[in-house]
């Protein structure tokens, strides 16, 4: 098995926390599948405080987006945050720190897709 991808999330309102869900409760499903296994490690909203129905170690979420794109372990970034701004300038700090970036929002890459 390759080594453990370590994951952030921007934005834990339904759509983040959805995908964390899926990561935590289907783990072996997909590290089956992907070949290797995958961690969440830090999650940034603004509201880290509303129960959003998973269970998820509250050491991982925080109110400051710096800390998951500057997080040194994090190899990849979901951004599930929508709008523009500041979801652009986000994925963008973060490809200049090398992560990898995963993206739901349409209407950002349709506009800013260079």
């Amino acid at each position: 098995m390759k080594r453990k991808i370590k994951v952030g999330i921007i934005g834990f309102g339904t759509i983040g926390s959805g995908v964390a869900r899926i990561l935590t409760t289907h783990k072996e499903s997909v590290r089956q599948r992907l070949g290797s296994e995958i961690e969440i490690v830090k999650i940034a909203d603004l509201d880290i405080k509303t129960d959003r129905g998973i269970e998820i170690d509250l050491n991982i979420l925080t109110t400051d987006v710096q800390e998951v794109i500057e997080h040194s372990e994090i190899d990849l970034i979901v951004e599930l945050m929508g709008g523009y701004e500041p979801a652009r300038s986000f994925i963008l700090q973060a490809i200049a720190c090398g992560k990898h970036i995963v993206t739901a929002n349409k209407a950002l890459l349709t506009k800013h897709a260079d």
